[in-house]
């Protein structure tokens, strides 16, 4: 599944940056990546994806942090939180969820 999605993908990039059909081609192509991405399974098997990222993560802070590294880590450290603010996943699929923001 996922090799099919990164071939279309490949496909729909190459076609564009590679087309001579111009903008009005990339457009088409555009709203329809975004019907896509905005269709109710897609985005709960994003949820998904996030939520399951998120246990991941967790859990390998507390394997980390409970190890010897872990705690040679903590000690050359003064302020935690700065490296968890930058490691720590972020909701941002969530945050542009109907918002029509685009990249």
């Amino acid at each position: 599944m996922r090799g099919k999605l990164m071939f279309l993908t490949g496909l729909a990039a190459g076609f564009v940056l590679g087309s001579r059909a111009g903008r009005e081609k990339y457009e088409e192509i555009r709203a329809s990546a975004q019907k896509v991405w905005q269709h109710p399974t897609v985005q709960e098997a994003a949820g998904v994806a996030q939520a399951q990222a998120n246990k991941l993560y967790t859990e390998g802070k507390e394997k980390l942090q409970s190890s010897k590294l872990g705690e040679k880590l903590n000690t050359g450290t003064t302020d935690s939180n700065t490296t968890d603010e930058l490691l720590a996943p972020s909701d941002s699929l969530s945050a542009s969820k109907g918002t029509g923001t685009t990249y």
